[in-house]
Formats: structure tokens, C-alpha cells, sequence
């Protein structure tokens, strides 16, 4: 995990319907931690980004919470963690937490979180960056998605290649194994446009 000092963790601000949600954003949090890894995440101490970075924290990590002002406001800025960062917009948030992380992990989430995942994947492809990008498969909870993307490329709207811009691991136990495995981040190349 050489260069691996900070993920990126997109995941819901809500807990979700099923109690194996609320154990991986735990798990990842500890997970994290042990490994010396720092936490960026949007800076939340609601939902699944509550858990993950009350377990980071608890277990001895670093968390860095970038949230939008706007948010903030409403009290739901996690006040606990290492480092709050309060921005003026959603935009400036992406920005910053792309900016800090080596890597990013996906967990589930909302219409939120599968947005930032589709910006991320879709920055990759256009060559922006080559950060690591881990979907955590919770519960098969991204396999529509993983679905959608053989249809995508099935119907001829993006290439085979598309399929390597992410890497959809079946637990959260497999992260750390994955991003040890990952190659650093090199140069953007715009390849799959």
C-alpha cells in the first residue's frame, strides 16, 4: 500500500434498511484506522458516514469531514473529527475530498453516493485521474449498477474497457487486500473516450 495514506469512503447519510450496512461502514472504519489509512468523507455524523467515522475515530484513526456549509448548518457536521473542513459548495467538497484521497471506496448509499461514484468512475475514464476506485458490494447492493454497466456496454455507449474503471469487491474484508494489489496512481491517460 505504498503512497496509500488517505480513502475517499462514499456511503450514505442514512443508514439503510438492513443492519449488514451499519456493520460494514464499521468494519471499513476499524478497518481504516488499523491500517494507518486516513479517512475523507463528506464530514457527516448521520447514517452509514456517521458509523464509519465513529468507528474510525474510536479505533484510533484520522478523519478528515469535508462538508458544505449548507449542510453544516443543519447540525450535521460531525464536530468529533480529526479535521472538519467546511466548504461553500457540493461542488467544492468533490473537489477537496478528490484532492486528498489516494483511493476511493464505495459503500452503499443514496442518490448522493451513487452520484459521487459516477463522477469518480466517469473522471477515470476521461483520464482526470487513476486512483484506485472500490465498489463494496454489500449485499449484491451494487450489482444493478454493476448490471447497468454491461447494458451500457452492451448497447454501445461506452467499451469493454469501461468494466476496469472500478473493481466491485464482495465484502469489506477484501478492501484492504484490493488497495495493497492497486497500483499508485500514475499520470491520467485519456484512453476510453
Amino acid at each position: 500500500m505504498t503512497g496509500m495514506k488517505h480513502v475517499c469512503v462514499y456511503c450514505g447519510s442514512a443508514d439503510g434498511a438492513k443492519p449488514v450496512y451499519r456493520a460494514a461502514a464499521e468494519k471499513l472504519g476499524r478497518l481504516l484506522a488499523g491500517a494507518r489509512i486516513g479517512l475523507v468523507y463528506g464530514g457527516g455524523r448521520v447514517g452509514l458516514m456517521g458509523i464509519l467515522a465513529d468507528a474510525a475515530l474510536k479505533a484510533g484513526g484520522e478523519v478528515t469531514g469535508i462538508i458544505p456549509g449548507h449542510l453544516h448548518k443543519r447540525e450535521i457536521g460531525h464536530e468529533g473529527a480529526t479535521r472538519l473542513v467546511v466548504v461553500g459548495s457540493m461542488h467544492e467538497r468533490k473537489q477537496k475530498m478528490f484532492d486528498l484521497a489516494d483511493a476511493f471506496a464505495i459503500l452503499p448509499g443514496g442518490l448522493g453516493t451513487i452520484e459521487e461514484a459516477m463522477e469518480i468512475i466517469t473522471w477515470r475514464q476521461l483520464g482526470l485521474h487513476d486512483k484506485p476506485v472500490f465498489l463494496i458490494d454489500v449485499a449484491n447492493y451494487w450489482a444493478p449498477l454493476a448490471a447497468l454497466f454491461d447494458h451500457v456496454i452492451a448497447q454501445g455507449f461506452a467499451r469493454n474497457e469501461a468494466r476496469a474503471l472500478f473493481r466491485l469487491l464482495p465484502r469489506v474484508e477484501d478492501f484492504l487486500p484490493a488497495l495493497a494489489e492497486a497500483p499508485p496512481a500514475g499520470p491520467a491517460k485519456p484512453e476510453l473516450l
